[in-house]
């Protein structure tokens, strides 16, 4: 079994993390009144700035069903700083599926212009089974559990991926199989409009990245006449999530990951990593089989394969921290400490208590198996192992392998319709060499929701805004259309 591959896609993985109108209605809420009155704020757990409060909003485990049981979820607002210009809510959430929403105000004011502070609370969530939001576990002991995902294998090894793969499938059913069913996208979409309600607003503007700009597409169609204005910053392509999705982006990973080496061997004086791109390849595969016998002791803390992998893969999404990750990879190799912190979001908060370990894959996993229905023949893989393997060798072994969606307990036969013209007009940010959503899911996303507007920056980057990325010119252009409800005549290159 190929320990390279596999220990990188486990990086993904972890790194990785799924409206809208032109001409707009009056806000919902009345200027400069505070949203959510009759909700009990208090102190987020875990975060020190004490502009942020924290309240928890009860849902319906089954939209189907309000009647029937509830699931808590924790949400999050910074107010709005000028009372006077407040038009409304703009809600945030992280990624994933399965990243934490709580903090995502903090990182939002870090990020947009002042003048959208002034007129919006900035309200996060922590979506269904995400940590504080009734957390969901698999029952693994840590976040990373080896082999747990997507595995390389050859051909000789693929049964033996598929065993691992279904006991992983029946773990999640075993301690998960009570929220599995209503881990879908279009579940968490309705759990937005019960927080909207306990606003008190009448409608939601939003702004969210990758698989929450995919939610933000769901929760525009499901309620086209709740939406305010929805900024979606790289959004995952429903109609082609998730199989498809994984497969379609292969050729962006092998791009950027060839870009990467190709800088540390122009850089080898600095890094040491190798003078040619094979070289790098060679040390860092090397690195890997080392560290999958025995983690690589670097000052302080051993460092896994897998988290050698997630390093190295952070580089293949953002071209702005190849330095950092090159610097830090050549200290973790020779055995100091790494001297550059790597944490592209500062806010972020740090393991909650009474959170499980493996929360974040739980939920990825429960939310992209349940999503729609993967394949479950093993030929299907084979071939596509045989087909991929050969075009992209350093991820395609990983990506065509099954997981354990190919295991999955809950089934479903189609993708719920939600990228659909119902949804009002959007504005669709995208990096143009975008490797983790690749800029064609934001373009099928804009020509899906109708009036939409995209505008894209060539770089070497995901979610261009939320990462900090973005130029003036798009920065200006979220602005103005946050602020005055103004979309680009026209997709737009910035």
């Amino acid at each position: 079994m190929d320990q390279w591959s596999g220990a990188w896609m486990r990086g993904v993985a972890a790194v990785v993390v799924a409206c809208l109108t032109v001409a707009l209605a009056p806000a919902g809420a009345a200027s400069g009144a505070a949203s959510g009155s009759g909700l009990a704020w208090r102190a987020c757990p875990g975060v020190d700035d004490t502009r942020l409060r924290c309240a928890t909003v009860q849902v319906p485990l089954d939209h189907a069903r309000p009647a029937g049981p509830t699931i808590d979820i924790m949400i999050s607002r910074l107010p709005a700083t000028d009372p006077a210009l407040r038009r409304g809510v703009l809600v945030t959430t992280g990624g994933g599926p399965g990243g934490a929403g709580v903090p995502e105000p903090l990182n939002l004011a870090a990020i947009v212009d002042p003048a959208v502070l002034a007129r919006y609370d900035i309200v996060g969530f922590d979506m269904r089974f995400v940590e504080r939001s009734t957390p969901i576990t698999c029952g693994q002991p840590e976040e990373e559990p080896g082999g747990y995902w997507v595995r390389t294998a050859t051909h000789q090894s693929l049964k033996d991926t598929a065993a691992e793969a279904r006991a992983y499938a029946r773990a999640c059913a075993r301690h998960a199989g009570w929220a599995l069913p209503f881990a879908t996208t279009a579940q968490a979409a309705r759990d937005m409009d019960v927080i909207r309600a306990r606003l008190g607003e009448r409608r939601l503007s939003f702004l969210g990245g990758s698989y929450a700009a995919m939610l933000g597409v769901a929760y525009g169609t499901l309620f086209p006449r709740r939406v305010d204005r929805f900024v979606l910053d790289s959004p995952v392509d429903y109609d082609h999530a998730w199989r498809r999705f994984e497969l379609n982006r292969l050729p962006a990973f092998e791009e950027n990951y060839a870009a990467f080496t190709g800088y540390v061997a122009d850089n080898s004086a600095a890094f040491g990593l190798g003078a040619t791109p094979a070289e790098v390849t060679e040390t860092l595969r090397q690195a890997l089989a080392k560290a999958a016998v025995e983690p690589i002791v670097a000052g302080d803390h051993a460092w896994t394969a897998s988290e050698l992998g997630s390093l190295a893969v952070i580089a293949t999404f953002f071209e702005h921290l190849w330095p950092v990750v090159a610097t830090n990879l050549a200290a973790i190799l020779a055995g100091t400490p790494p001297p550059i912190p790597l944490n592209p979001r500062p806010a972020a908060l740090p393991g909650t208590p009474g959170v499980p370990a493996d929360n974040h894959t739980a939920v990825n996993l429960a939310f992209r198996c349940g999503d729609n229905a993967w394949p479950r023949d093993l030929s299907t893989y084979r071939r596509d192992l045989t087909r991929l393997g050969a075009r992209h060798p350093v991820f395609g072994p990983s990506v065509a392998n099954l997981n354990p969606c190919a295991f999955w307990p809950v089934s479903r036969d189609n993708t719920p319709p939600l990228a659909t013209n119902r949804a009002p007009a959007a504005l669709v940010l995208a990096a143009l060499r975008d490797a983790s959503v690749p800029p064609a899911n934001s373009t099928a996303t804009a020509r899906a929701v109708a009036g939409s507007r995209l505008v894209t920056v060539d770089k070497r980057t995901h979610v261009p805004l939320l990462s900090g990325q973005a130029n003036a010119c798009l920065t200006g252009t979220v602005t103005a259309y946050l602020v005055h409800g103004r979309l680009p005549e026209q997709d737009t290159a910035c």
